[in-house]
């Protein structure tokens, strides 16, 4: 879980407007830290079968927010790649 502090800096870190909490930017970024949260505690926890399962509909999630961002604004898909270390 990521704290409210925790969240709060990701959001500022990037969004595109002052009161931005729901782009496809933000989201994935938030969905980025979750993912990385839950590797953590799989790795620690490997028969934890529910989680695994939860950071399975993550990633897809994150896959279709980034689908979405190919799709209709390349420049914006590379530049949250390129700025979470994704891919490329």
């Amino acid at each position: 879980m990521l704290t409210t502090k925790k969240k709060a800096a990701i959001i500022k870190g990037t969004a595109r407007h002052d009161s931005d909490t729901g782009s496809p930017d933000v989201q994935v970024a938030l969905l980025s830290k979750q993912i990385d949260d839950l590797a953590k505690h799989l790795k620690k926890n490997p028969k934890d079968v529910h989680s695994r399962r939860g950071l399975l509909q993550m990633v897809a999630d994150r896959r279709s927010h980034l689908r979405y961002l190919e799709t209709n604004d390349k420049r914006r898909y590379n530049a949250i790649i390129k700025k979470l270390g994704l891919k490329k």
